[in-house]
């Protein structure tokens, strides 16, 4: 069973660029979703992988999945503005499909 997403949160036109590093050793960028999400600017501290407090300042939802079977690493553009992720996360349907895909940003 899928859950219906409600595509009307969708307003905010962003770029999300996938990051890694080449067989040289140089950074590699990629264009790995162009489109709208849902942008919420609420900044907040949480704790990261290592147990340090991050300054986390909003947060992206889309639809699906934007990257299968993939970590999401880079950053986002969302207009002018430049954000790192920090943390990424990929809610699922009851059946076992990806609901949704979540970045939090810094």
């Amino acid at each position: 069973m899928k859950l219906p997403f409600p595509r009307w949160i969708l307003k905010t036109p962003v770029q999300v660029y996938q990051t890694e590093l080449s067989e040289d050793g140089e950074p590699v960028e990629e264009l790995i979703f162009d489109g709208l999400a849902c942008y919420e600017d609420k900044s907040r501290q949480v704790m990261d992988a290592k147990r340090q407090l991050v300054q986390v300042s909003g947060k992206l939802i889309f639809e699906g999945d934007i990257n299968p079977d993939k970590m999401i690493e880079g950053y986002v553009r969302i207009g002018p503005d430049r954000k790192t992720i920090n943390r990424a996360a990929r809610p699922r349907n009851p059946d076992g499909s990806v609901f949704s895909t979540e970045l939090e940003l810094s």
